[in-house]
């Protein structure tokens, strides 16, 4: 287990306090690292250590695996049965559906954040990293990667978030409240 914390606050370094392989790692970006490592529970752990684990996968429509490529809701399908054995739906709406809803201020690693990016409101889902961000699969062309909330496209386009009771035993399928 503590090579996984470590694993963690390595990843949530790269993500929250990016640096140059040429760059020394300063002390707010170490105090940073504790300080969101700590607040992690076990299971958002498991659930963003897969998720990073999969930067760089290309996007797929319908996608649903790292071998294929991942669209939104497959992507977060797949970190969430990796990492907890919870069965997702597919669709970001359906996924919404699921869980606890949680406002902005409530957030922590490891939630669910949807945004209304078609007609939709609930038309792309993600998984909240911390630090006001948040790792997704985006349009065509792109491929997994950690993004800011607070960018002017996602802050305009926020519609809610979740949270799944994520456990070390959770249930084999999950479904709504």
């Amino acid at each position: 287990m503590r090579i996984a914390i470590h694993i963690a606050a390595l990843c949530l370094a790269l993500v929250a306090c990016p640096v140059r392989a040429d760059d020394a790692v300063s002390g707010d970006q170490l105090d940073t690292i504790a300080r969101l490592g700590s607040q992690w529970s076990s299971a958002a752990q498991e659930v963003l250590l897969s998720a990073l684990s999969l930067t760089g996968v290309k996007y797929k429509y319908g996608g649903s695996s790292p071998e294929t490529g991942f669209d939104c809701s497959g992507f977060v399908r797949y970190v969430f049965q990796q990492a907890s054995s919870l069965t997702l739906p597919h669709g970001a709406r359906a996924i919404s559906q699921l869980g606890k809803a949680v406002t902005m201020d409530q957030l922590q690693p490891g939630d669910l954040v949807f945004f209304k990016t078609l007609k939709s409101t609930f038309s792309h889902v993600g998984i909240y990293v911390g630090e006001g961000r948040f790792i997704h699969a985006p349009t065509t062309g792109g491929g997994v990667h950690v993004v800011d909330m607070n960018d002017t496209y996602w802050s305009k386009r926020f519609s809610g978030a979740r949270r799944l009771p994520v456990s070390a035993q959770p249930p084999a399928e999950f479904s709504p409240e």
